[in-house]
């Protein structure tokens, strides 16, 4: 018998730390439906910063030295949440684990997230699902975004469409009927970025970005970027933002006026996108929901009605889904949306990892 407990990993490409949340799901009528019975976030220790901060400078053996490094740091975060919860490891079906983005090219036929899950199974004693990206990207599809499933599964007639401000900004919503999504544009990771030139890890509130000035110029260069025409199915990785989003940023602006410019440009790239569809509600969720200046943005031009929910759901809703998907996954049911990532069909996407055995 399916066990419809799982706790779910989330560990976004803006690094702000591993998201755990513990969820129960049941289903009557066929409607979904979930309770978070506990949820924490742990920063990433310095030694794991560091290493995913010059990941892309490694050879192959010290990305798989980091891989495992994070699969342990994983284990230890998990056991000590399991716990301090008083969680019944017995009650757990799986641990549903998104793990760390380092790379994602699916035009290259290939996405890859670390934080071994065979480490994480074995040293917390419960099945860990991880992988959920690579089986769609090999059935053409972009493996991204898979939260619009439990967008519209959890989180039904909240609002026409959902976006998320973390790393990046991603939207779901349906479309003459049929679930679209896709990466917006950056989010978090160059406002971060420009923060921490100012030795501040983030921009509370957007407290910085309000202090500086818009940069006409700069602005101008960001919003041309030939992604914003690209039709979906389409996203983002952090090779996009290192290739062709920074090298636009002027060196000689100050972290603040990056900041202001790049927050309007995030504000005016998310508003284009919900008046193209002409899409009357937003739900708001991620680290971006936290920033005032850049929601002051978004209601400032947005003609519809931003909805900003709980903090819980502001902070957990992507380790939520993630949850979900790994419940879908030991029913044996898709999670993955065609008409969104682009693959070819529905898919059970996964890697399965049992945590052995004891004689």
């Amino acid at each position: 018998m399916i066990k419809n407990e799982l706790i779910g990993l989330m560990s976004g490409t803006s690094l702000d730390g591993l998201d755990i949340v513990y969820v129960q799901f049941g289903v009557e009528n066929h409607v979904v439906s979930y309770t978070i019975k506990a949820c924490v976030t742990i920063p990433y220790d310095t030694a794991i910063l560091d290493g995913l901060n010059t990941v892309h400078s490694m050879d192959l053996s010290r990305v798989q030295q980091l891989d495992k490094k994070i699969g342990l740091f994983y284990s230890a975060k998990v056991n000590a949440f399991i716990a301090e919860n008083e969680i019944d490891k017995k009650n757990i079906e799986a641990i549903a684990s998104h793990g760390q983005t380092i790379l994602h090219q699916p035009e290259n036929g290939f996405t890859y997230q670390i934080g071994c899950g065979s480490t994480l199974a074995y040293h917390t004693g419960i099945p860990v699902i991880n992988d959920f990206r690579s089986l769609d990207v090999i059935s053409g599809g972009q493996g991204a975004p898979l939260v619009p499933l439990g967008d519209f599964d959890l989180f039904r007639n909240q609002a026409e469409s959902y976006l998320n401000i973390g790393g990046f900004c991603n939207i779901s919503f349906k479309h003459n009927e049929i679930i679209t999504a896709f990466d917006i544009c950056p989010g978090n990771i160059p406002l971060n970025y420009f923060a921490q030139k100012l030795n501040k890890e983030f921009d509370r509130n957007g407290e910085l970005a309000k202090s500086g000035n818009l940069n006409g110029a700069l602005l101008e260069q960001l919003n041309s970027l030939p992604y914003y025409n690209l039709d979906c199915p389409k996203s983002l990785g952090t090779e996009w933002i290192n290739d062709g989003f920074y090298p636009l940023c002027n060196p000689d602006l100050s972290p603040q006026d990056n900041l202001h410019t790049i927050s309007t440009h995030i504000g005016e790239q998310i508003v284009n996108t919900l008046e193209k569809y002409d899409l009357k509600t937003v739900l708001i969720t991620g680290g971006g929901a936290k920033n005032d200046f850049l929601i002051e943005q978004i209601q400032s031009q947005y003609s519809g009605n931003v909805i900003i929910p709980d903090e819980q759901i502001i902070d957990f809703k992507e380790a939520l889904i993630f949850a979900y998907l790994g419940y879908r996954y030991v029913l044996n049911q898709a999670n993955n949306v065609p008409s969104v990532t682009g693959a070819e069909k529905k898919l059970s996407t996964g890697v399965y990892h049992k945590p052995g055995y004891s004689a």
